[in-house]
């Protein structure tokens, strides 16, 4: 009995750890999507953190598609063009985003010598390579 007990608390404690590491990607993922709406939309720094706040709490009220609703309601009252499906691909690439950040900041990735150092990868004003290919 004492094997099964250990094990299913070692399971219980993965799941528990699974949950929150999914939860601060979702609210990561979620404050970089305000931000990338603060910046569409001309916000100043102080302006656009508070946004990005203020669509972490909309998915509180009402998970992704209130996030969707509002931050496509605001872009349109800004003036700047926006559909859901936009946003929902956003979405999907902020949170790759968020999860990669959250596991480099828990330890589980590490990376490479001189990796998010190239100036023409970093500084490219948003040009994206996949990390799979890295020169070696």
């Amino acid at each position: 009995m004492g094997a099964f007990d250990e094990r299913e608390r070692e399971f219980e404690a993965r799941f528990k750890h699974d949950q929150e590491l999914q939860f601060k990607a979702k609210a990561r993922r979620n404050r970089l999507l305000g931000l990338w709406a603060a910046a569409r939309m001309g916000l100043d720094k102080e302006a656009a953190q508070a946004y990005a706040k203020e669509i972490v709490d909309a998915a509180f009220q009402g998970g992704d598609r209130r996030v969707v609703e509002k931050v496509c309601a605001d872009l349109n009252a800004k003036g700047q063009s926006c559909t859901p499906a936009q946003l929902q691909f956003e979405l999907t690439h902020f949170a790759d985003t968020a999860k990669q950040q959250i596991m480099r900041e828990s330890g589980a990735i590490r990376r490479r010598p001189g990796e998010g150092r190239d100036p023409l990868i970093s500084r490219s004003g948003g040009c994206t390579v996949d990390p799979g290919l890295r020169r070696e």
